[in-house]
């Protein structure tokens, strides 16, 4: 199986994968994350201007006199729902020590953006892909873009479906099997699995048209079924038959199997494997709490949650 570590560093983010067994390990109390298991290491280095993080949430802070005339309404934040645990977490102790209040507003990342263009007041929005606010950006209607966190793709499956990393791609490309997947645009997870099977189709010819022909988009869509209250959608799919194998984040297959053990976890292998780069806006016009929320989310303890929830720090400070 294979297994990653990501050590994040000032300078970049570095990705060690250890090709061996076919079981994963998130994050425990600690909060260390990766994927598991021996055999040879390899390294990749993913670079990122973290010059841009603190220049991006500097620029358009509103003046003290806007700020003083807003103080007493909520904190707006928008985010991406595979991030709103993590991020709840950090809004609510910012809250606390701030003493104000913080709104949340979660769903798929694309549908968020629409209801911002459309007119909804936003202030903070978290995003699954870094698109989406870059769009608000260049729209003008937001400060630019930023990275904030960074997630891997998984294939959660059900008990029966015995597959490895090595084999996961002739396993979504069964007859017998029935794949799940997110709603591409609407949701950016839909997206990172659309590219997922562009690679499938360098690996295998024809790949990318069987797996789109046979993938049920059961997330993400206005029509989409609704999981009971407090509970994982990918994980309430795959529980009641709906999909055998889902191609979700990794953060979803963990929240996915502490509510249903029996539900098993296979790495992505490298030749299919896709990076989702979370990125973090401010709107125009938003106070300057909202700023720094922002910054919370981007300051050595938001970073740490994060990585708790099974996200990739990418401001993690070395010690």
């Amino acid at each position: 199986m294979s297994k990653c570590f990501l050590h994040p560093t000032p300078d970049q983010v570095t990705l060690h994968n250890l090709d061996g067994a076919n079981t994963l390990k998130f994050p425990d109390a600690g909060g260390h994350a990766g994927l598991a298991a021996g055999g040879q290491l390899a390294s990749k280095h993913i670079s990122r201007p973290l010059g841009a993080v603190a220049l991006g949430l500097s620029i358009g802070a509103p003046a003290a006199a806007e700020q003083s005339a807003q103080t007493a309404a909520p904190v707006l934040l928008h985010t991406a729902g595979s991030a709103r645990a993590a991020l709840a977490e950090i809004a609510d102790r910012f809250a606390a020590e701030r003493k104000l209040e913080v709104k949340i507003v979660s769903g798929p990342a694309g549908a968020l953006r629409e209801r911002i263009e459309q007119g909804e007041r936003a202030q903070v929005f978290a995003s699954a892909s870094m698109s989406h606010p870059e769009q608000l950006a260049a729209a003008g209607m937001s400060a630019p873009a930023v990275l904030f966190a960074r997630n891997q793709i998984c294939a959660l499956t059900a008990p029966h479906i015995d597959t490895t990393p090595d084999k996961l791609l002739d396993t979504l490309l069964s007859d017998q099997v029935r794949l799940g997947v997110s709603t591409p645009k609407r949701d950016p997870l839909g997206d990172y699995t659309l590219q997922l099977f562009e690679k499938a189709d360098a690996v295998q010819p024809g790949a990318r048209a069987r797996l789109e022909a046979k993938a049920q988009r059961l997330t993400g869509a206005p029509d989409s079924a609704v999981p009971p209250a407090g509970r994982n959608a990918y994980g309430w799919h795959v529980e009641n038959g709906r999909a055998d194998v889902f191609l979700t984040y990794c953060t979803n297959a963990l929240q996915a199997r502490k509510e249903v053990p029996a539900l098993r976890i296979v790495a992505v292998p490298d030749a299919l494997a896709v990076a989702a780069d979370y990125g973090l806006t401010v709107l125009r016009g938003a106070p300057e709490a909202a700023w720094d929320l922002a910054m919370y989310i981007l300051s050595p303890y938001g970073q740490a949650v994060l990585e708790r929830y099974g996200f990739i720090a990418v401001t993690k400070v070395q010690k």
